[in-house]
């Protein structure tokens, strides 16, 4: 039987929270509440709640079976060991697929904040950086994510203090809002796609200390710090600039900023948004690669990419395939539409999670069977309630994984010369 080099035991529970609320704090936070305020209107601080609430069933569901399966992959390993290989098979090509396009999103974002004249050379040049920071090891990961963290943050209070010193729209302005109670659903799928980073804690399973005790803890923590900020800026975000303005902004943070009395500001957000695509494109490109490395380890991709070398132990071919199909996609195609796409493969991943997490016979009394129920319906109900090209779209990639996966199977199954 073969056997693999393991991952080391570096992450406390400070690196690993950073890692995930870094991917959480990414460019999403920069962006995501125009799209969801153009379908909900002044209900999107609604579907904040409904995003945040899944994402806790999903968080609690992570933390549990991250806690007994401690190795790198995620929901992909979850699956397997829990319900199968097929529906673990599912879990992972969503995700590796989803967020490789989620990557490329990240890194184009941040070329068009430095440089919108060099955006896609800016976006191939931040891959190669922040890959080459990966394969010098996970803890110079985690202390890059740090600091990028920190700067993301302060941007952060520095909007918020813009935001409440006015001045703020006008009565009529503020009355007249786009969206209806129909749009609540599919803003918190998109919403969801904001939420979702705590999937990269887990897929480090195999890089943390004492991972029974550390996972849990900072999967939870980093959702928590996450959802406050979310919510806290839509309220804020709502008030200050109004639902129309909001909805039609293309940089809301930016926006905020230049109504205020703080508008000189403007390159300080500019920077922060930089660096916030840069954290959570590095923590995806992290966890995409021990996704891939996991499925390469039960030959669900192709077996070469399971190889861990180097005196940083890392999975050196997984890190520089992610990086390369992000390469491809930034010199190929359009992918500032990927969020609808990213968050129907997160949502289906969670699925998978909620459904496993389920089937476990040991839990605590922190993580009854109903709230992973809880969490399965509603992962399903977000991912069908989102933009029809998004579904259709994200649909066929995983059809097309399944019968790649189908016939990679019937091969090996046939006899030598048949």
């Amino acid at each position: 039987m073969q056997t693999h080099q393991r991952l080391q035991r570096r992450l406390g529970v400070f690196d690993a929270t950073a890692i995930g609320l870094g991917s959480m704090l990414g460019a999403g936070v920069f962006v995501v509440f125009s799209p969801a305020t153009a379908l909900a209107g002044r209900l999107m601080i609604v579907s904040v709640l409904i995003a945040g609430a899944i994402a806790y069933c999903n968080a609690v569901a992570s933390a549990q079976l991250a806690a007994k399966y401690p190795a790198s992959g995620g929901t992909y390993v979850y699956g397997r060991k829990q319900l199968g290989e097929w529906p673990g098979f599912i879990a992972g090509w969503g995700f590796v697929t989803g967020k490789t396009a989620s990557c490329a999103a990240m890194a184009l974002t941040f070329g068009h904040y430095v440089a919108p004249d060099y955006a896609t050379p800016l976006a191939v040049a931040a891959v190669a950086v922040l890959t080459a920071v990966n394969l010098m090891g996970i803890t110079r990961t985690a202390l890059l994510t740090r600091i990028l963290l920190g700067l993301v943050l302060a941007t952060l209070v520095f909007v918020a203090a813009a935001g409440l010193t006015g001045p703020h729209p006008d009565p009529l302005a503020s009355a007249q809002s786009p969206g209806n109670a129909w749009g609540i659903l599919p803003a918190a799928g998109l919403m969801f796609f904001a939420f979702a980073g705590y999937a990269r804690i887990a897929t480090l399973g195999e890089e943390v200390k004492d991972p029974s005790r550390t996972i849990p803890r900072a999967i939870l923590a980093a959702l928590a710090a996450a959802f406050v900020i979310y919510l806290g800026l839509a309220a804020l975000l709502l008030w200050h600039l109004s639902p129309g303005r909001l909805a039609d902004s293309l940089s809301p943070l930016l926006d905020a900023v230049a109504l205020s009395g703080f508008s000189a500001g403007g390159p300080f957000v500019q920077a922060g948004a930089a660096a916030a695509c840069l954290g959570a494109l590095l923590a995806l490109i992290t966890g995409v690669g021990r996704t891939a490395l996991a499925m390469a380890r039960e030959r669900d991709l192709p077996v070469a990419l399971a190889r861990v070398h180097g005196r940083h132990t890392v999975p050196v071919a997984a890190e520089l395939s992610v990086a390369a199909a992000v390469v491809l996609l930034l010199v190929t195609t359009d992918v500032l539409t990927v969020v609808g796409f990213s968050s129907f493969g997160v949502l289906i991943y969670y699925s998978v999670t909620n459904a496993a997490a389920f089937t476990l016979a040991e839990r605590p009394g922190s993580a009854p069977r109903w709230l992973n129920a809880a969490g399965f319906a509603g992962c399903l109900i977000l991912a069908f309630t989102l933009p029809l090209g998004s579904v259709l779209g994200m649909a066929a990639v995983l059809a097309a994984g399944v019968a790649g996966r189908f016939l990679a199977l019937r091969f090996r199954k046939r006899p030598p010369g048949a």
